[in-house]
């Protein structure tokens, strides 16, 4: 059965990250499957530049034109990505007018607040499970997520997998890079959540490339000037340079998936991490990946890898079958009443 399927974002285009890489290709799926689709992210209204990180537009106030546009499109179903401005006012939409709808938590937000402003995890946790505990379900990426979130308070979780394009990322000539090898690889936000000095201080043999920007960029390029830092970079030269490395080195110990980590293995390039949750979810055979407590350890031993292996093992996540899993975990957008006693009564 095709549907009316309304996603709301506060994260969208021209932000690189997993969210919007997973929003992308799972809308793509989406229609592809004959379900309509409506977006509904910030560049629909008036927004703000995100403190620390410019290019992170916020569409603060955004409930008033909000609504007419979910009312015009009138979903069958309507899916909440982020807990931000976008997200916030259309939960209150679905709670004003007693409609099901569904969540998703995709990133360890309250532990990158606690390292950039220092906001205890206590507060943006009691967030979270009031914004989240009141859908129908919570999609989450792994096993792990679930249980962590589960052993925290929050209710209803499902799982709503990861996938890659592996027409886009896959096996190419090493040459694209003319530089000593071997070459170590993160790609990612340059910011302190991500965790990158883990990686940038190891002592390696060949070079270190840094794909990404955000925050720390200017003073980690000065602290370690033999680094390579290229920028963001995205599509088919992004793929390039994914496939041109010969260890994607994942330093994070907060991510909560890490979809290049997929995109790495889809181009024949194994793993080094850390055994934390989002590597240990995702890197399940020891052929494609080295987790390890000792992270300049794991980068050595992943160079022995076969890099056919890793390709193969990305093969099995695909798009279109995480698209069917998220359709499954949809909630029909039923009217079931006004929100319950305590509720905050919408102004937005």
């Amino acid at each position: 059965m095709n549907l009316r399927i309304a996603l709301i974002s506060d994260a969208w285009h021209p932000q690189i990250n997993g969210l919007v890489t997973t929003l992308t290709n799972t809308l793509e799926a989406l229609e592809k499957f004959g379900h309509t689709v409506e977006l509904i992210a910030p560049e629909r209204f008036r927004t703000w530049p995100c403190p620390g990180y410019p290019h992170i537009r916020l569409a603060f106030g955004c409930g008033p034109r909000l609504r007419p546009i979910i009312k015009a499109f009138k979903p069958e179903a309507i899916h909440l990505l982020t807990e931000g401005p976008v997200g916030f006012a259309a939960r209150r939409y679905c709670r004003q007018y007693g409609f099901d709808y569904t969540t998703c938590f995709h990133s360890h937000s309250p532990e990158y607040l606690k390292l950039r402003i220092g906001m205890p995890l206590s507060w943006s946790y009691a967030y979270l499970r009031w914004f989240h505990n009141s859908s129908r379900h919570i999609m989450v990426a792994t096993e792990s997520l679930e249980e962590e979130l589960a052993s925290k308070g929050f209710h209803r979780l499902v799982r709503w997998s990861r996938g890659v394009d592996t027409e886009l990322f896959r096996p190419r000539q090493k040459g694209f890079l003319q530089d000593q090898r071997p070459i170590f690889m993160f790609t990612g936000r340059v910011a302190i959540e991500k965790n990158i000095e883990a990686f940038l201080k190891l002592d390696l043999p060949g070079a270190k490339y840094v794909v990404g920007d955000g925050p720390q960029r200017e003073e980690l390029e000065m602290k370690y000037p033999r680094v390579r830092f290229v920028g963001y970079r995205k599509g088919e030269q992004l793929a390039r340079y994914m496939a041109a490395a010969d260890v994607l080195v994942f330093p994070s110990l907060t991510d909560t998936f890490g979809l290049v980590i997929l995109e790495a293995l889809a181009c024949g390039v194994p793993v080094a991490a850390y055994p934390v949750q989002g590597p240990k979810d995702v890197i399940k055979d020891e052929r494609v990946g080295v987790l390890d407590d000792d992270l300049r350890q794991a980068a050595l031993s992943a160079l022995s890898l076969n890099p056919r292996d890793c390709r193969r093992y990305a093969l099995h996540y695909a798009w279109e079958q995480c698209a069917r899993q998220f359709v499954g975990n949809l909630t029909p957008m039923v009217k079931r009443g006004r929100p319950e006693k305590g509720e905050a009564s919408p102004s937005q």
